[in-house]
């Protein structure tokens, strides 16, 4: 079997792994990317949002390891999937790691990535990583003293055939999402306004009252922060666009805001906590430097002037899991997520709940054993948090 066609058959064994379980969807995207789409809370039950970071999918794609660890990030998501019901998933960047994956459609290893949270109906939305669409970069060990191996390019689960399945081009974020959107009905993603292209996964979903889908309880913004394609930065446009849009939809700040992107931005390396996690930070893993984007070009200062906006949330770090508290809202890393990328740190992912009477938001992170920790409240700076480790039975 050669190099290419053990990957494509490991992702047809992949699909057959994720097994499907009956989840309520609570509605559907609207056609128009132009109007607000909402999620619709439950009577009387919180809304509850797991966040999958750094899942790495393809990684090392052509050796035996590679494959293993998606197998291994599926069975991590099935875990969480199932201790939280949660109501909506975000993917929160590297799904992929594209730089890894020759082969000519990079969505098939998205659709691995997605599989768990589509088999139980859980709508989800996505926001695009630093390697989500990085170009693919030749592996050191295929330069042998032959050279470079034979690639015959096999048409298991693709539309082309022979070695026009072959690709070292990599996926573009705009076919990425286009396949995410046209091929998922649960898909709440979108590719954003085409004035800030190539930056691709700007938009905002609105979580609506279980009595009134057109009366906002939170609305959640997704930012594309760069990497990949095009630098690592959310640039001034993208700024401009949060601040009209949150001035057109929330123009008194009454409905709190919550934010999510994939790369910290320079504030995360302001209030990151030395030597372990203290108060009134929480979390349990500082084990590395803030990675964060390459400038800071004004939505920093944005968020801070709006007394709505609670919380951000990213990824990209798969080796700090705290949430700190920066001026008058809260800056929170996810949890690794996903078996590919590096470090050897426990799997788990981050999971918020919002409760509408009283309104409150939560935060914890549930790990791959299913054990929970720092568990914080940070709807205001009369935060509450706890660092302790539960079971099931403390939620």
């Amino acid at each position: 079997m050669t190099i290419l066609s053990f990957a494509c058959f490991s992702l047809y064994f992949h699909f057959i792994l994720t097994v499907g379980f009956d989840y309520q969807v609570l509605a559907l995207p609207t056609a128009s990317s132009s109007e607000m789409r909402y999620l619709q809370m439950r009577a009387g039950a919180p809304f509850k949002i797991a966040l999958f970071a750094d899942l790495h999918f393809g990684e090392n794609a052509w050796t035996e390891w590679g494959p293993q660890q998606d197998v291994n990030s599926i069975q991590v998501m099935n875990t969480v999937l199932d201790d939280e019901t949660p109501d909506f998933v975000i993917y929160l960047g590297d799904v992929m790691t594209a730089n890894n994956i020759p082969i000519a459609n990079a969505s098939l290893y998205w659709d691995q990535a997605i599989s768990p949270t589509k088999s139980r109906g859980i709508p989800w939305a996505s926001v695009f990583g630093n390697h989500d669409d990085a170009p693919f970069q030749w592996p050191m060990e295929w330069f042998s003293d032959p050279g470079i191996p034979q690639l015959i390019c096999p048409a298991v689960n693709s539309t082309y055939s022979g070695e026009e399945a072959c690709s070292f081009k990599g996926t573009h974020r705009i076919q990425l999402m286009k396949h995410e959107i046209e091929d998922n009905v649960l898909s709440y993603s979108s590719n954003g306004p085409k004035e800030l292209w190539p930056s691709i996964s700007n938009y905002v979903l609105q979580v609506s009252s279980s009595d009134d889908p057109k009366s906002p309880v939170v609305f959640l913004y997704f930012l594309d922060s760069g990497g990949g394609s095009y630098p690592e930065v959310i640039s001034s446009a993208q700024a401009e666009w949060f601040k009209q849009k949150s001035e057109e939809i929330n123009p008194d700040s009454r409905v709190p805001e919550l934010i999510f992107w994939h790369i910290p931005s320079h504030a995360y390396n302001n209030v990151a906590p030395r030597f372990g996690i203290h108060q009134p930070c929480v979390g349990l893993i500082n084990k590395e430097s803030v990675a964060y984007q390459k400038a800071e070009l004004g939505i920093m200062d944005l968020l801070v002037k709006r007394p709505s906006v609670k919380a951000v949330f990213v990824g990209h770090n798969h080796g700090l899991d705290w949430c700190c508290p920066y001026q008058k809202l809260w800056l929170c890393f996810a949890r690794h997520t996903g078996y590919g990328g590096y470090g050897d740190w426990a799997r788990g992912a981050r999971v918020i709940e919002i409760t509408q009477q009283p309104f409150s938001i939560k935060s914890w992170i549930r790990m791959e054993d299913s054990v929970v920790h720092s568990s914080v409240i940070f709807s205001s700076l009369n935060y509450m948090y706890h660092q302790g480790i539960y079971n099931n039975s403390h939620l």
